[in-house]
């Protein structure tokens, strides 16, 4: 792992936000950037963010790495702690809301010189 980056408490629920961090698992910076700038999904401005932060944080830990060779080795997203809300409902119930929040975790590694093919 040559660098990673982590948001906390995305305002999406993990099952959404897995949908698009399972589409660039694996890929190249530049496939994985220009798959998030397609993307119809929400969470998709959010994981560009983030794969450009753990871009950053590749070239100030190391300062020859080839961006080029760097790829998405590990992405996965778990629950974060649900915002709980309730609303009444018919006859003096309560109706709870749960506002589910995800954490996004990417790492980066390079890729090797003969191996440009697609993990995951």
């Amino acid at each position: 792992m040559i660098s990673h980056a982590i948001l906390r408490y995305q305002k999406t629920s993990p099952q959404k936000a897995r949908l698009v961090v399972d589409q660039i698992r694996g890929a190249d910076i530049a496939t994985a950037l220009a798959t998030l700038k397609v993307s119809k999904r929400r969470v998709a401005r959010a994981l560009e963010k983030l794969l450009t932060s753990a871009v950053a944080n590749a070239q100030d830990r190391e300062e020859r790495v080839d961006v080029d060779r760097l790829f998405i080795s590990r992405a996965f997203v778990d629950a974060a702690p649900s915002e709980r809300r309730g609303r009444p409902g018919p006859m003096g119930r309560f109706m709870p809301i749960k506002r589910r929040r995800s954490h996004i975790t990417l790492e980066l590694d390079v890729r090797a010189a003969g191996n440009s093919s697609r993990h995951g």
